[in-house]
C-alpha cells in the first residue's frame, strides 16, 4: 500500500502519540476494524487500529494491556484509546508470526480450549471495567425489543428473507439465555481460529481484543466450542462431537466442572453466534454455510440446552 493512501489522520496521529511519523506501509486490513501495519520514521513498527467508536474499545485495550503485562501471548498496546473524528484508535506492537492451527476434529476443539480457559482464567485477574455492549454476534443479552440486536445495517434489509428455522432457533436459545441466572466473566467473543498463531504445539498470539464480552462463562465458552474452527472463509459451526471435546477440555484445562445448568447455558450460547451468521447469509443472499450447518445440529444442541 503506498504511504500516501494512509488515512489522512494517521501520519499527525503518530507523530502526536508515537513520536514519530509513518515511512512505510507494511499491510492494511479493513474489515470490522482498519488494521494498518506501519514502519515508523524511527524504524520501530507499530500496528494502527481504528474502528466505529461504540465504546467498547477501551475495555479491549485494556484488557489486553493487562494481559501482556502478565506474559500472556498477545501484542501489547502502545498507546491508549483516542477519539479520531468518529474512530476510537490506538496502537500496539507489531507481533508478526505463527501459524493458523486448521482443522475441526475433537483433537483440535481440545487444543483451543486449553488457550481458550487459560484466557479466562488470566482475565479474572484484571480490574477492568466490562464493555457497555457486547459484539452484535454475540449479543443474544442486548436489551433491545426485538430478537436479534439492533445493527442499521441488517435492520434495514427485507427480514422475511430469512428461513422460520434460524428465527425459532434464535428464539429458543435466547429465552434459555436470559433465563440463567449465572455470574458474568470476562472473555474473548470473537474465538475463531483466524484470531490466532501457533508456533508448534505453543500458542503465539491472541489477536482481536475488540471482540471482549462480559457474559456467563458457561455462554462464552459454549459460544467458542462452535466458532473456533474458523480459519478461512464464511464462518459455520463445528461439529457437535468437536464441541463436546472444548467442553470438556476447558473443564479439565480450569480443573472444574460446569453444573447442570452451566453445561445446557454452553449448548445454548454455542448456537448463537450460528444463528447470526444463518441470518446474515439470507439477509445478503449469500450461500447458506451456517445456516446449513444451524439446520443440521440445531436439535440436537437445542435437546443438550433444555431449550
Amino acid at each position: 500500500m503506498p504511504i500516501d493512501d494512509l488515512p489522512r489522520w494517521a501520519p499527525g496521529w503518530c507523530r502526536r502519540h508515537l513520536g514519530a511519523e509513518p515511512v512505510d506501509v507494511l499491510f492494511r486490513l479493513e474489515q470490522m476494524s482498519d488494521v494498518l501495519g506501519v514502519v515508523l520514521h524511527d524504524g520501530s513498527v507499530a500496528v494502527l487500529k481504528a474502528r466505529p467508536d461504540d465504546g467498547c474499545a477501551v475495555a479491549g485495550v485494556e484488557a489486553q494491556s493487562g494481559l501482556a503485562a502478565r506474559g500472556f501471548p498477545c501484542a501489547r498496546p502502545l498507546t491508549g484509546v483516542t477519539r479520531v473524528g468518529s474512530l476510537a484508535v490506538h496502537a500496539e506492537e507489531h507481533r508478526p508470526g505463527g501459524d493458523v492451527l486448521r482443522g475441526d476434529s475433537p483433537e483440535v476443539a481440545a487444543r483451543y480450549a486449553a488457550v481458550f480457559a487459560r484466557i479466562i482464567g488470566e482475565l479474572e485477574h484484571l480490574d477492568v471495567a466490562p464493555p457497555p455492549t457486547n459484539p452484535r454476534w454475540a449479543a443474544w443479552d442486548h436489551r433491545g425489543p426485538s430478537l436479534w440486536p439492533a445493527v442499521a445495517a441488517l435492520d434495514a434489509l427485507e427480514q422475511d428473507r430469512v428461513p422460520d428455522h434460524v428465527v425459532a432457533t434464535a428464539t429458543r436459545v435466547r429465552a434459555r439465555l436470559l433465563g440463567a441466572a449465572l455470574p458474568r466473566v470476562l472473555g474473548h467473543a470473537d474465538y475463531e481460529a483466524q484470531n490466532l498463531r501457533w508456533r508448534g504445539d505453543l500458542i503465539w498470539a491472541v489477536h482481536d481484543w475488540d471482540s471482549l464480552a462480559h457474559q456467563p462463562e458457561a455462554a462464552l465458552v459454549g459460544a467458542a466450542s462452535g466458532t473456533f474452527s474458523r480459519s478461512t472463509g464464511p464462518p459455520t459451526l463445528a461439529p457437535i462431537a468437536s464441541s463436546e471435546a472444548f467442553l470438556a477440555a476447558y473443564e479439565t484445562s480450569r480443573r472444574r466442572v460446569f453444573s447442570a445448568e452451566e453445561r445446557e447455558v454452553a449448548w445454548a450460547a454455542s448456537l448463537w453466534p450460528a444463528a447470526h451468521n444463518a441470518r446474515w447469509e439470507a439477509l445478503h443472499a449469500d450461500p447458506p454455510v451456517a445456516g446449513t450447518a444451524l439446520a443440521d445440529q440445531a436439535a440436537e444442541r437445542l435437546r443438550r440446552a433444555g431449550a
